[in-house]
């Protein structure tokens, strides 16, 4: 398995109406990691103005993520062994919680997972996997 690469993304902090109807950039990854935000996997100067209806939303640069992809099929074996609660079904989906005992952000895909952890878990991660 590869190390993490740092990801190029933006936290987006809004009301959830606002989230639920912005039109986010083609081919941007939505991470809803709570009602009220999103981690989107786009360059910041991507999100346009006017995308979030909240004109108290908060738009800005998130650099403290990485991740790695892993084939859907790795994937399912590292989460198997490192993963004790219940991966969604189905496709695409977010899910979040501990993977090797560790925060971990899931991006399913039909064919691969993205794994997004912290920065600072970078290598925990990778040593844990192993």
């Amino acid at each position: 398995m590869h190390a993490p690469k740092p990801l190029t993304a933006t936290r987006v902090a809004a009301t959830c109406a606002a989230l639920d109807s912005a039109s986010w950039p083609a081919g941007a990854i939505v991470l809803r990691t709570a009602p009220d935000e999103a981690i989107v996997l786009v360059p910041t100067k991507d999100i346009e103005p006017g995308l979030i209806a909240d004109p108290h939303a908060i738009v800005e640069i998130e650099s403290s993520l990485c991740g790695i992809w892993l084939d859907a099929d790795d994937a399912h074996d590292l989460l198997e062994r490192e993963c004790d609660w219940e991966t969604p079904s189905a496709r695409p989906a977010f899910a979040q919680g501990a993977v090797a005992g560790l925060p971990v952000k899931l991006w399913f895909e039909h064919d691969r997972v993205l794994f997004v952890v912290s920065a600072v878990f970078a290598n925990d991660f990778m040593e844990r996997c192993r």
